[in-house]
């Protein structure tokens, strides 16, 4: 495709190290797409005829039918395209490349295939705050320790747990929401750098393929991933939730907290010690989370000294993107497995996780709050020493503390109520959490175009 400025032949090793083939042919739907489009626009500018556009579009079609095949002799998968094209239809073929460059047809082709994937990964993200909320639902009536440095704080509903998780993969999908608007700008028509000196109907050609509007900079539409950064910072942040939720339901699967029992499809066994039931499929998911921050980096460090417009360096954008697409996609799909083969065991509360609402209960009494919390972190010393609960002291024991402390304070301490007066919007009171419950499964299902 450049050959006619070089007498000399590519060394071997400098080729294989220049293909990029191997791993950019997941861009040839893509590709042919773009390229079907953009032969319509030359024909509509009177640069190919008629005849011409019919010719390389039905072979485009041919080609796309035909899908994609190893070629050893392909640098990329436009070389690949062109060169079937060409096969096909001789020198018709090579008027496709009129007006455009490599440079512009590889970041519209990566943008459609990125506009894609986030369209997929956001309907597996759905597919796993579904799962969350099954989960939640079928546990409905379970209360679990709720945690501040893993220490035990205040008892929520499991089902408040699931929902904690299910507004992150929220926020993750308005993430990759936002980016797709910025994806889904047409860098076709810049050219190599300074745009194209043909008439091309860029909007038109935009229109043509889902693009909402085309870049107005050529350098900077050929030059910048600025788009690939945004979707790996959305991947990093998915998995960030992905790996901390893996981290509760590993940590909760120990015998030391003893709250999930993992199903066998989603444990594996030890090769030495037959008793183990080990949760290697949310350490995995834990462990993806690097990868995907690798790819992050690694793209950021890739783009952050490069001059005006294109530069090779750029090829290094595709396998962080697509790394990312895959292991975020898998991780998604596995804590949905996970949390579909999870049963919740009896969970043993303790731990003085009602203190605050006996705070609380002095505050409603009278008492300014943090004269409240002195006297109760005595009480919980005194309890230690006792080894019993606030809530098994009798009234005189407590009265030692505060003559405000009545017969009323075991209502106050019992678990429904520590659970129940949370009714604020947010809280873990059963209605409230019922409520949210409920609102969560509406958005779902109207976030789904068929429903």
């Amino acid at each position: 495709m450049w050959g006619g400025r070089f007498s000399g032949k590519t060394d071997p090793g400098f080729a294989a190290f220049n293909n990029s083939f191997r791993f950019d042919r997941r861009l040839f739907e893509a590709d042919v797409t773009a390229s079907i489009a953009y032969c319509q626009a030359l024909e509509n500018a009177r640069v190919i005829s008629a005849d011409e556009g019919t010719q390389i579009r039905g072979a485009l079609e041919s080609i796309l039918k035909n899908g994609i095949a190893d070629d050893p002799g392909a640098e990329d998968v436009h070389s690949f395209v062109e060169a079937r094209l060409v096969e096909l239809i001789g020198d018709a073929g090579r008027k496709l490349h009129t007006g455009r460059s490599r440079n512009d047809q590889v970041a519209t082709d990566l943008r459609l295939w990125l506009r894609d994937a986030i369209d997929h990964l956001d309907a597996t993200l759905r597919l796993t705050q579904a799962a969350l909320l099954d989960f939640a639902e079928t546990n409905r009536e379970v209360v679990i320790p709720g945690y501040t440095h893993l220490q035990r704080a205040q008892p929520v509903l499991l089902a408040h747990w699931c929902l904690a998780y299910f507004e992150m993969l929220a926020r993750d999908r308005e993430r990759l929401s936002d980016t797709r608007r910025r994806v889904n700008i047409m860098p076709l028509g810049s050219a190599a750098l300074a745009g194209t000196s043909f008439p091309i109907d860029r909007e038109a050609l935009a229109k043509s393929l889902g693009f909402e509007g085309v870049s107005r900079n050529s350098l900077d539409a050929v030059s910048d991933r600025d788009f690939c950064v945004e979707f790996l910072g959305a991947c990093s942040l998915i998995v960030v939730h992905l790996s901390r939720l893996a981290e509760d339901v590993i940590v909760y699967a120990t015998t030391e907290f003893g709250f999930f029992e993992l199903g066998d499809a989603i444990a594996t066994g030890s090769s030495l010690m037959p008793q183990k039931k080990n949760p290697d499929s949310m350490e995995l998911v834990r462990g993806k989370a690097g990868r995907v921050f690798g790819d992050l980096v690694g793209l950021l460090t890739t783009l952050k000294g490069l001059p005006l417009a294109y530069n090779k360096d750029m090829q290094e954008d595709k396998e962080a993107v697509f790394d990312a697409f895959d292991t975020v996609t898998s991780s998604l799909q596995v804590t949905s497995t996970v949390l579909m083969n999870i049963r919740v065991k009896e969970v043993a509360l303790g731990g003085y996780m009602n203190a605050t609402e006996m705070a609380d209960y002095l505050v409603r009494k009278g008492m300014p709050f943090r004269e409240a919390h002195d006297i109760v972190g005595k009480i919980v010393l005194q309890a230690i020493d006792l080894k019993t609960q606030i809530e098994e002291m009798s009234v005189e024991e407590l009265q030692k503390f505060s003559s405000l402390i009545e017969a009323d304070v075991y209502d106050a301490l019992s678990l429904e109520q520590t659970i129940n007066s949370k009714q604020q919007t947010g809280g873990t009171a059963r209605a409230s959490v019922m409520d949210s419950l409920a609102r969560a499964r509406r958005e779902l299902a109207g976030s789904f175009p068929d429903k």
